[in-house]
C-alpha cells in the first residue's frame, strides 16, 4: 500500500516481532483486510470463537458492543505476558486494517468484497436484521458528542468503531508507538462524520497531534525518515484546514514543500483564453517540479503519454472558451529574463512534467487554505484554479490525487456562467463514481442503508479502468478525502445554487439528512414546510398516533419523541432560527445535557440584536465552557463586555481572539479599546477595585495592540486614527508612530478630507519636540527630524487650504530650521486665511478678536523675519533681505484690518492693541 504509518510502524519493530507481525503487515500492504479479520487470535476477539480467557464474557452482559470487544482483548493481552506483545501488535494492525476497510467502502471505493456485519459481529448479530441495525444505531450514536450527531447512515460503522476500540486500549498505547498515529486518523475520521465540529473531539484530536509531533518531528529523532515527516505535515494542515486554523495549516504546507524540496510558484503569463481573444494577456498558472525529476529531461504530459487510470475529466464544450489556456510561445532569449527560479523559468507552461502524489497534494491542499482564508469573490477564485489545473493538466500518478483535483477544479468553476455547467456535472460524476465504487452497484446502485435505487450518470468504472484499493488509500488521510455522503451533501447544496430545489431534496431524503433539507426550504422562504420535516423528527402526530398520520397533512406538533433523536439539539436550533422562538435553544442546551454550544451562542446573537448585552454575555460564555477555540464566540463575548464596560473581562475575550487568530485586526482593535480604559496594574496585582487587573501599562499595550491591527489593515484609515491618538497620549508620546500614523492618514483620507485628516494639536506637539532635540533640527541624517521634514513637504503641506493653526506651525518649524522666507509666507498665509472669511467685521467679538491676534502675529513675524537675510532659492547668501518692505507690509496689514472694523469695534479692546502695534511701527521709523 505504502502508507506511511504501515512504515512508521515497521521502522520502530524489533527483528523478531517484524518476523511475527510479517505476514498481517503484508495482507494490510496489499488491500487483504478480510484475512486478517478470519485470523483465530481475532476471531477470538470478535466472539465468533471463545477459549478459556472469553468464555464468560458475552455481548449481553455489555451496554454496548465495544465495551464487549475491549473487555475481550484486555482479558487477551494479560493472559499471556509472553505473547502478549505480539498480540497487542496483531490487534493494532486489525485496527489500523478496519480503518482502512471502512474508509474503503465510504470514500474511495472500490467495494468491499466482504459483509462487515457477518465478519465483525457475532453470528447471532449478523444473522438477525432486526438485532443488527440496532445495533449499528447504537454504535452511531456513540460516535457523537458535545449534543452533535454522526451521520445517521453511515454504512459499516462497525469497521470504524472496532478500530477506535482498539486504539482506546492503553496497553496498545503504551507499547505501540505507532498507536498515536493511527488513533489520530480514527478521531479525526470521527470529528467528520459529525455535522459540526465537537469540541471535545477537537480537543482530543489536538492532543494527540501534540504527542505525535513530539515523537515525527523531533529534531533528534533517529527513526522518523523525511518521508515521515512530510505526510504527517500534509496531514496536520488538512486536520488545521477543517478546523479553521487556516494560518497553521499553510504553515505546515511551507514547511512540508521545504522538506521535499518542492519548487511552485503563482505567475502570470501571456496567453489566450477565450476563442475570439484578439490580443494575448496575462493569464494565471502554477509553474511546479518535483524535486526528483530532472531539470534537463523531457516534459510529461498527463494521460497521453502515461499509463495511468483516471476518474472521468468532462470536457468545457463551451463555445468561447478554451478547454486549456492557450499560452503565447516564448523567445529563447526572453525565458532567462523572467524573474522565475532557473528550473521553472525554462518549463513549458503547455507540457509541464509529472509532478509527485505528495507534491500534488500539497498544491491542492494550498488550493483550500486560499479558499478557507480568503472571502469567496472572484480572485480568490482565479488564485485557486491554477493549483488544480496544474494537478490535472500535469497528470497524476495517483486516483485519489487526481480524483481530489477534479473535486476542487468543480466547487470552483461552480461560481462562473461559463464553466458552472462543467462544474456541476463534474460533481455530480464524482457523486456518481464514488456511490458506484463504494456501493458495488452498476448503472443502479443500491445503497446498503435504504435499499433505494439510485440512477448514476456515469456507469461503474470496468476493471480495467479503475485502480486497486492500495492506491486509492495511499493517500487519503493527507487529502482529506470526502465521504460518499458529504459528495452527495456537496451535489444536493449545488443543485440548491442553480435552482434545482427538487434534485437537492431528493438527495437530502434519500440521505436521511433532515435538517439540510429543512434548511433547504428555509432558503427558499418555505417555513412552513421546514417545520414540518423538524417536527417529524422531534414530535409525534398531533392527535399522538403515527401509524395513521397523513405526512402531506399533519405538522406534526403532538408530544416529544422519547428518546430524542440524536441530532436533535440542531434540529430544535434551526426550530429557533426559523420562528426566533428562544426557548427552543434552550430546549437544545437542555437535550444535550448542556453540551451542545451553538444553542448558546445563537441565544448570544439574539440577545445582542435586541441589545440585552448582560444575558448575550452569558450565554456566549457558557457555549465558551465546552468550546474554548471558538474565535467568533470569543469576539461577540468581547463586544458584550465593552458593552457593559466591563473592559478588564473584554481584554481577556480579545486576548483569546488574537491568540485564535492572530491576524484578526478587527479584535486588535477593540483589544486596544478595551486597554484603554483599564486601570494599570499596581504592584500587589491589582488595580484598586474589585477586578484584577490585565497589565501595568495598559495604554503602550493599547498602542502596539492598535500598530498590530494598522499592520493587518494598513488601509483603514479608523484604526490609523486610533494609533494616531494614542500614539500621542502615551508618556512620553511615541512620536515615530505619530509620523507615520499622520502619514498614512493624509495618504488614505487626504484626497477626501483636505486638510481636516491632519490633527494640528499633535502635529505641533511632534514640531516642538523636533526644535527642541539636543543637536537641533539636523535633517541631513536619518531619524525623527529627517520624517518630520519629510511628513511635512510632501503630506502636510499640500493639503493645507485655510487652517490658520497649521500654517502657524509650519513657520515655527521653518524659523527654527533656518528658513525665514518660508516662514513668514506661512504667517502671510494664516492672516490670509483669517482675514478672508465671510462677514468678519460684523460677526462675533470673538471672530474679531481672532482676526487682531493674527494680524499682530503677522506684524510680529515681519519685523522679526524681514530684516533677515535670504537663505534659500537663488537669492541664497547674497544679502537680499527676505522682505526689505516689511514695515510698509506690516501697517498695511493693520490698516486693511482696522478699516473694515472700524464701524463696529472702534475703541474697543482689539482696536487699542491695533492702534499701539501701529504706533510702534511709526516709532521706529
Amino acid at each position: 500500500m505504502g502508507d506511511i504509518l504501515l512504515s512508521f510502524l515497521r521502522s520502530s519493530l524489533p527483528e523478531e516481532l517484524a518476523s511475527i507481525l510479517q505476514d498481517v503487515l503484508n495482507a494490510v500492504e496489499q488491500g487483504d483486510f478480510e484475512a486478517i479479520f478470519k485470523r483465530q487470535d481475532v476471531q477470538v476477539l470478535l466472539g465468533h470463537q471463545d477459549d478459556e480467557t472469553t468464555r464468560d464474557i458475552q455481548l449481553g452482559d455489555f451496554p454496548i458492543w465495544s465495551d464487549y470487544i475491549l473487555r475481550r482483548l484486555e482479558v487477551k493481552s494479560s493472559a499471556d505476558p509472553e505473547q502478549s506483545a505480539a498480540y497487542q501488535h496483531i490487534l493494532f494492525v486489525v485496527a489500523v486494517a478496519s480503518l482502512y476497510a471502512f474508509l474503503q467502502s465510504s470514500v474511495t471505493g472500490p467495494p468491499l468484497p466482504f459483509q462487515s456485519a457477518q465478519v465483525i459481529f457475532p453470528e447471532a448479530v449478523a444473522s438477525d436484521t432486526a438485532a443488527l441495525s440496532r445495533l449499528r444505531r447504537e454504535l452511531v450514536a456513540s460516535l457523537g458528542a458535545d449534543g452533535v450527531a454522526a451521520y445517521r447512515l453511515t454504512p459499516n460503522v462497525e469497521l470504524l468503531c472496532l478500530a477506535e476500540t482498539i486504539l482506546s486500549c492503553p496497553l496498545i498505547h503504551k507499547h505501540i508507538e505507532a498507536s498515536v498515529w493511527a488513533r489520530l486518523r480514527v478521531k479525526f475520521i470521527r470529528q467528520r462524520l459529525l455535522s459540526e465540529v465537537a469540541p471535545s473531539v477537537q480537543s482530543a484530536i489536538y492532543e494527540d497531534l501534540e504527542a505525535l509531533s513530539s515523537i515525527v518531528l523531533a529534531p533528534d529523532s533517529k527513526s522518523t525518515t523525511s518521508e515521515a515527516r512530510v505526510h504527517f505535515l500534509l496531514e496536520r494542515a488538512a486536520i488545521n484546514t477543517h478546523h479553521g486554523f487556516d494560518a497553521k495549516a499553510k504553515a505546515d504546507l511551507s514547511q512540508a514543500t521545504k522538506e521535499r524540496r518542492f519548487q511552485f510558484i503563482l505567475t502570470g503569463m501571456m496567453g489566450k483564453r477565450t476563442k475570439f481573444q484578439l490580443k494575448d494577456t496575462s493569464q494565471l498558472l502554477v509553474l511546479a517540479r518535483s524535486a526528483d525529476v530532472d531539470a534537463g529531461a523531457d516534459a510529461v504530459t498527463d494521460s497521453t503519454t502515461t499509463e495511468v487510470s483516471k476518474p472521468k475529466n468532462l470536457d468545457l464544450n463551451d463555445d468561447t472558451l478554451f478547454e486549456s489556456i492557450s499560452f503565447t510561445d516564448r523567445p529563447e532569449d526572453s525565458k532567462s529574463e523572467i524573474s522565475l527560479p532557473a528550473n521553472l523559468a525554462e518549463l513549458d507552461p503547455a507540457k509541464q512534467p509529472l509532478l509527485d502524489p505528495l507534491d500534488s497534494v500539497i498544491l491542492l491542499s494550498y488550493a483550500s487554505s486560499v479558499v478557507n482564508t480568503n472571502p469567496a469573490d472572484g480572485i480568490t477564485r482565479e488564485e485557486t484554479l491554477p493549483y488544480a489545473t496544474r494537478v490535472l493538466e500535469g497528470g497524476s500518478s495517483n486516483w485519489q490525487v487526481y480524483t481530489q483535483a477534479l473535486l476542487v477544479r468543480s466547487r470552483i468553476e461552480g461560481h462562473r456562467s461559463r464553466t458552472m455547467e462543467r462544474g456541476l456535472l463534474q460533481l455530480q460524476a464524482l457523486v456518481d463514481q464514488i456511490i458506484a465504487e463504494t456501493s458495488g452497484g452498476s448503472d443502479m446502485t443500491v445503497t446498503e442503508e435504504t435499499g433505494e435505487q439510485v440512477a448514476a450518470f456515469l456507469p461503474k468504472a470496468k476493471t480495467d479502468e479503475s485502480v486497486a484499493v492500495t492506491e486509492r488509500l495511499r493517500y487519503v488521510f493527507q487529502l482529506a478525502s470526502p465521504s460518499r455522503w458529504e459528495l452527495e451533501a456537496e451535489l444536493a447544496a449545488r443543485w440548491v445554487s442553480v435552482g434545482g430545489l427538487r434534485s437537492a431534496l431528493d438527495i437530502y431524503e434519500r440521505l436521511e439528512m433532515w435538517a439540510e433539507a429543512a434548511l433547504c426550504w428555509a432558503a427558499t422562504d418555505k417555513e412552513d414546510k421546514a417545520k414540518k420535516i423538524v417536527n417529524r423528527q422531534l414530535f409525534h402526530a398531533t392527535n399522538g398516533n403515527d401509524d395513521i398520520a397523513d405526512p402531506d397533512q399533519e405538522i406534526w406538533e403532538g408530544a416529544p419523541r422519547n428518546p430524542p433523536p440524536a441530532d436533535a439539539p440542531r434540529l430544535y436550533c434551526i426550530l429557533g432560527d426559523i420562528d426566533g422562538d428562544l426557548s427552543m435553544y434552550e430546549k437544545a442546551w437542555e437535550v444535550s445535557g448542556q453540551r451542545y454550544a451553538r444553542a448558546q451562542r445563537s441565544l448570544g446573537q439574539r440577545y445582542i440584536a435586541s441589545r440585552d448585552y448582560d444575558k448575550a454575555a452569558k450565554a456566549y460564555s457558557l457555549s465558551l465552557k465546552i468550546n474554548a477555540l471558538n474565535h467568533p464566540a470569543w469576539f461577540a463575548l468581547g463586544c458584550a463586555y465593552l458593552e457593559l464596560q466591563q473592559f478588564v473581562d473584554a481584554v481577556e475575550a480579545f486576548a483569546r481572539c488574537v491568540q485564535l487568530d492572530d491576524q484578526d485586526a478587527e479584535s486588535y482593535s477593540n483589544l486596544a479599546a478595551a486597554l484603554l480604559h483599564v486601570r494599570p496594574k499596581q504592584e500587589n496585582g491589582t488595580d484598586g477595585m474589585t477586578e484584577k487587573a490585565p497589565t501595568r501599562q495598559p495604554r503602550q499595550d493599547a498602542l502596539t495592540a492598535f500598530k498590530r491591527a494598522a499592520t493587518l489593515k494598513h488601509d483603514n484609515s479608523r484604526i490609523w486614527s486610533n494609533v494616531l491618538a494614542v500614539a500621542g497620549s502615551v508618556s512620553p508620546p511615541s512620536w515615530p508612530d505619530i509620523v507615520t500614523a499622520q502619514r498614512r492618514l493624509c495618504e488614505l483620507r487626504g484626497s477626501i478630507d483636505g486638510e481636516k485628516c491632519i490633527d494640528d494639536e499633535l502635529l505641533e506637539l511632534l514640531v516642538r519636540h523636533v526644535i527642541q532635540q539636543e543637536g537641533g533640527f539636523d535633517m541631513s541624517k536619518p531619524g525623527l527630524a529627517r520624517m518630520v521634514h519629510e511628513l511635512v513637504e510632501k503630506q502636510i503641506k499640500p493639503l493645507i487650504t485655510f487652517s490658520p493653526k497649521l500654517w502657524t506651525v509650519l513657520s515655527t518649524l521653518y524659523m527654527h530650521t533656518d528658513r525665514p522666507s518660508s516662514a513668514l509666507e506661512c504667517h502671510e498665509k494664516a492672516w490670509r486665511a483669517v482675514t478672508s472669511q465671510p462677514k468678519w467685521e460684523s460677526g462675533s467679538e470673538a471672530t474679531w478678536n481672532t482676526v487682531v491676534g493674527q494680524t499682530i502675529d503677522l506684524v510680529d513675524a515681519y519685523e522679526t523675519l524681514g530684516p533677515r537675510d535670504r537663505t534659500e532659492g537663488l537669492a541664497a547668501g547674497s544679502g537680499e533681505l527676505v522682505a526689505k518692505d516689511w514695515k510698509f507690509k506690516a501697517r498695511s496689514a493693520i490698516r486693511s484690518v482696522m478699516g473694515k472694523g472700524k464701524e463696529n469695534w472702534e475703541d474697543g479692546e482689539g482696536w487699542e492693541k491695533l492702534t499701539g502695534r501701529l504706533d510702534e511701527l511709526k516709532g521706529r521709523e
